[in-house]
């Protein structure tokens, strides 16, 4: 069985968290629901800012969107396209050319049986 994943480019993201907009919307995730969240890093002494987009425990890789359009909704919106959807296999290739990347794979679960407890997004547990 083919495993699939999100490559995600650190070097070039700029921190615009059109992922996290686009996967708001597309899951009808309240306010405080992140799919994706974009953290900030500040370093070299506050001259530099890295922007590091982190799937959380809510992300399905957009399982219904997938069949429907091909790639899930934070890929097709991120606008300094850092981010690709497709097999592990296919994304560790091009990992080993962009030392500053990471692959996500989850584990496939139901929607119903995605924890949330505010602990992904910085919220407390209810």
């Amino acid at each position: 069985m083919t495993v699939y994943g999100l490559w995600i480019d650190y070097e070039y993201c700029t921190g615009c968290k059109a992922c996290e907009i686009a996967c708001q919307q597309e899951h009808g995730f309240d306010t405080e629901e992140l799919g994706i969240q974009v953290l900030e890093q500040l370093m070299n002494g506050g001259q530099t800012y890295n922007f590091m987009p982190i799937p959380t425990d809510l992300c399905d890789l957009c399982t219904e969107r997938v069949q429907r359009e091909g790639r899930p909704s934070c890929v097709h919106h991120c606008m300094a396209k850092v981010m690709e959807f497709g097999p592990v296999e296919d994304l560790a290739r091009r990992m080993s050319q962009k030392p500053r990347s990471v692959i996500w794979a989850p584990k496939p679960r139901p929607r119903d049986q995605r924890p949330f407890d505010g602990a992904d997004t910085g919220g407390s547990a209810q």
